[in-house]
């Protein structure tokens, strides 16, 4: 059950995970909400992490058991900016950006690596959609569009990060 778990979850996972994320920035979403699901993700990582390990270190895998492992830190930066109110602009920053690029960097890393054009393609324009959302994101969090920017920078990398994990769970 683990393993299935482990293999059809983040399917489920991602996309809730930024519809989560879009709701607090339209405020849906308490912060203390946010803090327990900081922390709940935080524990899941660790717990795929180390589960995974032994499955995960060779080839495209290894990438994003990197990616996972370095997510563990940005998502307790996430904790951090949501429990320590000074420190709330920076450390949340940190954590939305992490988790906009590091997985932006596996799916590009996975297109590389493909030799399908049609696995390739839907990696490479996945992980250009995170990038293109991190643009746009930042971009409205330093005044360029603000509020539509800062949502529209984050429904591009949702959609660009389901489409990514939801065809891999699906093809492989």
């Amino acid at each position: 059950m683990f393993r299935s778990l482990r293999a059809n979850g983040p399917a489920l996972l991602v996309p809730a995970a930024w519809a989560v994320v879009i709701a607090a920035h339209v405020d849906l979403v308490t912060t203390r909400t946010l803090l327990v699901a900081h922390v709940v993700m935080a524990v899941l990582l660790v717990g795929f992490a180390a589960l995974s390990y032994q499955e995960m270190r060779e080839g495209i895998l290894s990438v994003w058991w990197l990616v996972v492992a370095a997510g563990i830190p940005v998502t307790v930066a996430g904790i951090v900016g949501l429990g320590v109110p000074a420190l709330e602009q920076v450390f949340l920053s940190l954590a939305v950006g992490g988790w906009m690029l590091l997985p932006a960097v596996g799916l590009l890393e996975t297109g590389r690596e493909m030799t399908e054009d049609g696995p390739r393609s839907v990696y490479l324009a996945a992980g250009g959609l995170c990038v293109a959302g991190a643009v746009v994101y930042f971009g409205g969090l330093f005044g360029a569009g603000g509020q539509r920017a800062l949502v529209a920078g984050l429904v591009l990398v949702g959609v660009g990060q389901t489409a990514g994990i939801v065809d891999a769970v699906v093809r492989y």
